[in-house]
């Protein structure tokens, strides 16, 4: 097996918690949109199958499995809201949804400093590909206080394409000379796992996403509960 040398991660439910991140986004912005109907912002709400709680009800807010938002890219996410919202743009609302993305509130799925420095102290590259746009990436990285551990951030508007395509992480592999063999891609949804194995990689799933191990397995070498089980992983392949 070709040693390793670089880990690609995807962002959202992989290294950030998916639902404390993107249910506190989805509510303000479905309801900036709406302009403060209720009712409207609930319908928005279904058209990206995102649910607001209900205490009355006794149902818990979030994202249902199948929602756009989770592996999508923005223009994704504009194009199922846009057939409600006849007054807005494409343009407009992508560049509104990534504005507020980039104000996202994050929560790590683990400490991220202490694992990325030892990833990085065992001499492998280390990237990101998202479905998200750079910009909100590279926030989300400085909030992070990690950007410096990463040595490559390619998000749907870098110019690589998206996921599930190969392209980011082909550009992560020819930036550094790696083989793809010699790269292994993180990530929460089956998009994240399907590039990986288009790229010729080896994947991992992780289980801080909204998909479960039987939606994931079939596309990873494994899956872990979350990114602070890869040393240990690497170590039982004698990585």
């Amino acid at each position: 097996m070709t040693a390793l040398a670089g880990i690609l991660f995807d962002k959202d439910g992989t290294l950030f918690d998916f639902h404390a991140t993107w249910s506190v986004w989805a509510e303000g912005l479905l309801g900036e949109l709406a302009e403060g109907d209720a009712g409207f912002a609930r319908r928005l709400g279904a058209a990206i199958s995102f649910r607001f709680a209900d205490a009355t009800a006794g149902e818990k807010g979030g994202f249902l499995p199948a929602s756009p938002v989770i592996a999508g890219t923005p223009e994704v996410i504009a194009d199922a809201l846009l057939p409600h919202l006849p007054g807005h743009g494409r343009a407009e609302l992508v560049a509104l949804m990534n504005a507020r993305a980039a104000l996202a509130p994050q929560m790590p799925a683990v400490p991220l400093r202490p694992l990325l420095a030892g990833l990085r102290g065992r001499g492998l590259r280390l990237g990101l590909a998202t479905n998200d746009g750079e910009a909100p990436a590279r926030a989300h990285l400085a909030a992070a206080g990690v950007t410096d551990l990463f040595d490559f951030v390619a998000g749907y508007d870098s110019g690589h394409g998206a996921k599930p395509e190969p392209g980011q992480l082909l550009a992560f592999a020819r930036a550094f000379g790696l083989a793809p063999a010699a790269v292994l891609m993180v990530g929460d949804s089956a998009h994240d796992l399907v590039a990986g194995r288009r790229a010729g990689m080896r994947t991992l799933a992780v289980l801080t996403g909204l998909a479960s191990a039987a939606d994931l397995a079939p596309h990873a070498d494994a899956v872990l509960p979350d990114i602070g089980a890869i040393p240990d992983w690497l170590a039982g392949q004698g990585a």
